[in-house]
């Protein structure tokens, strides 16, 4: 099992109980003691749920995990001794996925983190993974290397083909006129008969899809344009 959790708790022996839960079966836990630690460790490595106490000096749970809410998407689930709703209210709203009382029983602590991390999975499969990766079925883009792959293997594309590419996933479902594309990927103004948007995403196409004329991944609508 693969998994990461941050495990960010300000009592000591919390942490410890809950990162031998979650080893014992099978999952690699970080452990830290503040939020600002969580954040600093989020800055340097993915990890795919937290646990997060609400209950902490410098900055709460909930303004922690409002910060985190900026950027990242992983699942969220609150740890706190208070069970008033408001509380779980308050927890839920800043954007935690899930909320669990102490003390707490073992065994709900691991389904509740069994049960984020798979809809976790199933839902955001297709989604952005971070800020310089992104992943949409068997495409994987690397911002920062600007290397494309097809299930594991690198796809050469032109350094325009590429920005292309790079403007529609990293704004998945939304619609880009041909005019727009060209407006922000040339940065010039668009001309009428100007046809290289067009000839761009064909290329795109034969190098990524497994179909070119039925594509899965850069789909054209109609009198609108193009989006992934």
């Amino acid at each position: 099992m693969d998994e990461k959790i941050l495990i960010v708790d300000d009592d000591e022996k919390i942490r410890n109980l809950i990162s031998i839960y979650l080893e014992n079966e099978g999952y690699k836990t970080i452990k830290v003691s503040s939020s600002i630690e969580a954040l600093k460790i989020l800055e340097e490595d993915n990890v795919d749920l937290i646990m997060l106490d609400i209950m902490m000096p410098e900055m709460n749970g909930i303004e922690a995990c409002i910060r985190i809410r900026e950027e990242r998407h992983m699942p969220i689930i609150m740890i706190s001794a208070k069970s008033e709703d408001m509380d779980k209210i308050y927890g839920l709203s800043s954007g935690a996925d899930d909320y669990i009382t102490k003390p707490f029983n073992p065994m709900e602590l691991i389904a509740r983190v069994k049960s984020q991390l798979r809809r976790y999975k199933k839902y955001n499969k297709d989604a952005v993974v971070d800020n310089t990766i992104i992943e949409i079925g068997e495409l994987t883009i690397n911002i920062d290397t600007r290397i494309v792959c097809i299930s594991g293997s690198e796809i050469r594309l032109t350094p325009k083909e590429f920005d292309i590419l790079e403007l529609l996933a990293r704004n998945k479902g939304i619609v880009f006129s041909v005019r727009k594309i060209y407006e922000l990927v040339w940065k010039e103004d668009f001309l009428k008969s100007d046809n290289n948007v067009i000839v761009h995403i064909t290329k795109i196409r034969e190098k990524i899809e497994p179909n070119p004329k039925s594509p899965i991944y850069i789909k054209t609508v109609w009198g609108v344009g193009y989006k992934i």
